[in-house]
């Protein structure tokens, strides 16, 4: 019997809001699994990701995998601040940076004194696009502009934009139209209370809506700051399970996203 310690964070909270979020399972491995293993235990865990970890010889680095209940991903973002809260919250970071080896290459998250985390991503690139007509026709309302987005992983990605924020919260995707068009949608449109809102449907992954995607941020993140022409602003991901975090977009091909994750469960897996 293999035991492996375990935690469920509640990542990118809206605030103290109970219930927020985007959850993520987070688990310490002493040494590799099969991936069969890892893939069996995402989809045991049914969160969007779960998130491998495995020390590594040098201090403050580890290799770090993600798997949604259906497949391994490329990056994530919200798995990825679970997995550094845990590490800062247990003291296993000795110094100021957690840092990563992962698919998308080194990914490196500082602790701020205020306990926020800041995470260094890579940009997500994206160009002008025809909308997909089912897709659009799936979610029940045609963009005002629409972007094909370079894939991270898996299925083709559009973007779509739109008005105001009242038009993205009133969608009611038809999951089983948007599957059977292959195209997972990022929605977007400026905010009320935050600079710009988003919903991520991604059926063709295996998660009909994911609460709060980072990843999908690193699109967001330069879309936007090009539109604003500001650097820094502030995101929510509404939808059913709402979440808040900051971002930075610099204009040098990597994306800064600020937020923090809630500790929720604790336990040992047994495998």
């Amino acid at each position: 019997m293999v035991e492996i310690a375990y935690e469920e964070r509640h990542a990118f909270p809206d605030g103290d809001t109970p219930h927020s979020g985007n959850p993520a399972g987070v688990c310490l491995l002493d040494a590799a699994l099969s991936d069969a293993d890892l893939q069996g235990l995402a989809q045991s865990n049914n969160l969007s990701e779960t998130a491998y970890l495995i020390a590594k010889d040098e201090p403050d680095l580890w290799s770090l995998r993600w798997f949604t209940p259906g497949c391994e991903v490329d990056l994530c973002g919200h798995a990825t601040l679970a997995a550094a809260s845990t590490l800062f919250d247990a003291g296993r970071v000795t110094g100021d940076v957690a840092r990563f080896d992962t698919a998308s290459g080194r990914l490196n998250v500082s602790q701020r004194p205020d306990g926020q985390l800041v995470m260094d991503f890579p940009e997500v690139p994206f160009e002008p696009a025809t909308a997909d007509a089912d897709a659009a026709a799936a979610l029940g309302a045609e963009p005002l502009e629409a972007y094909e987005v370079e894939r991270i992983h898996g299925s083709r990605y559009q973007m779509f934009v739109y008005a105001d924020e009242a038009t993205v919260a009133g969608l009611d995707p038809d999951f089983g139209a948007l599957k059977r068009t292959g195209i997972n949608v990022l929605a977007t449109a400026p905010g009320k209370d935050s600079d710009f809102v988003s919903r991520f449907f991604c059926p063709d992954a295996g998660i009909n809506e994911d609460p709060v995607t980072g990843s999908a941020h690193c699109t967001l993140a330069p879309y936007w700051a090009q539109r604003f022409g500001k650097a820094s602003m502030t995101a929510r991901q509404i939808g059913p399970r709402p979440g808040a975090l900051g971002v930075e977009a610099p204009g040098n091909g990597r994306v800064g996203l600020i937020g923090r994750s809630k500790a929720y469960l604790t336990g040992v897996i047994r495998l």
